[in-house]
C-alpha cells in the first residue's frame, strides 16, 4: 500500500502545499508535483478534488486525497515503515496534544488573523493584532514548556511543519504590505522563543527546499492583495 506513483497538485506560493511537500521529504518518499493555475484549474484537479476543486491534493496510485491535514495524517500512516522521520509521537498522549495545537493554529490562530484582512478599521485591526500576539504567546509556552528544539522534540515532526508554515507566511505576508512595526506578529518583542524555533527549522534542509523563493513569494502577495482591494 506504501509503495506505488505519488503525484502532488499545489501552488508555489501555498503554505498548504508546503505542509505536504515537507512531509514527503521527510519520509524520503518520490513524488511527482504538478503546479496548478487556479485563475484555469486543470482536469486533474477537478476531477481529484471534485467538492472543493483546491489544492493540495495527494494522488497516490490514482486515488485522491484532498486537505492537507487529512493529507498529512495519511503519509504518516500509510509510510509507517518510515520511522526514522515520524510526522507524530508515538506516545498517545504527547500525538495528543500535538493535534490539539494543529488544531489551535488552523481554528483558532488562523481564524482569528484571517479577520484582519476583512477590516480596513484601524482600532478593530489593533484588536486582532493583539488577539492573535497573545495565541501565538500561548503556542510559545508550550515549545518552551516541552524543553526541546522543536515541537516534535529533536526533529521536526507535523506539528513544526504547521506552526512553520503560518509563522513563516505571516513574516512574507508582514513584509510584503510594509506592515508598521507596531502590527507586525512575528518580532522579538511579541515572541522571541518562536524566532528562535523559526531560525533552528529554517536550517533543516527539507524545509529549505520546499519554500518558495521569497522574491516570488512577496511579489505574489502583492499581486494578490491588489486584485482584492
Amino acid at each position: 500500500m506504501s509503495g506505488g506513483e505519488v503525484k502532488l497538485l499545489g501552488v508555489l506560493t501555498s503554505p498548504y502545499k508546503f505542509r505536504v511537500e515537507v512531509a514527503l521529504k521527510l519520509k524520503g518518499i518520490p513524488y511527482q508535483y504538478i503546479e496548478e493555475d487556479l485563475s484555469k484549474k486543470s482536469p486533474l484537479l477537478l476531477q481529484s478534488n471534485p467538492i472543493h476543486n483546491k489544492i493540495p491534493v495527494l494522488i497516490h496510485n490514482g486515488k485522491p486525497i484532498s486537505e492537507s491535514l487529512v493529507i498529512l495524517e495519511y503519509i504518516e500512516d500509510t509510510w509507517k515503515n518510515n520511522n526514522s522521520n515520524p510526522l507524530l509521537p508515538i506516545d498517545p498522549l504527547a500525538r495528543s496534544t500535538a493535534r490539539f495545537w494543529i488544531k489551535f493554529i488552523e481554528e483558532t490562530i488562523l481564524q482569528t488573523a484571517a479577520k484582519s484582512v476583512k477590516t480596513k478599521d484601524r482600532g478593530d485591526i489593533e484588536r486582532i493584532i493583539g488577539q492573535v500576539g497573545e495565541q501565538l504567546k500561548m503556542l510559545e509556552k508550550e515549545l518552551v514548556g516541552s524543553g526541546e528544539d522543536y515541537f516534535g522534540g529533536e526533529r521536526i515532526g507535523l506539528l513544526d511543519i504547521v506552526a512553520f508554515a503560518m509563522a513563516y507566511w505571516f513574516d512574507v505576508i508582514q513584509e510584503a504590505m510594509a506592515v508598521e512595526d507596531s502590527l507586525k506578529l512575528m518580532t522579538e518583542d511579541r515572541v522571541p522563543e518562536l524566532l528562535k524555533w523559526m531560525r533552528k527549522v529554517m536550517a533543516v534542509d527539507v524545509v529549505v527546499d520546499s519554500l518558495p523563493p521569497r522574491d516570488k513569494h512577496i511579489a505574489y502577495v502583492r499581486t494578490r492583495r491588489m486584485i482584492s482591494t
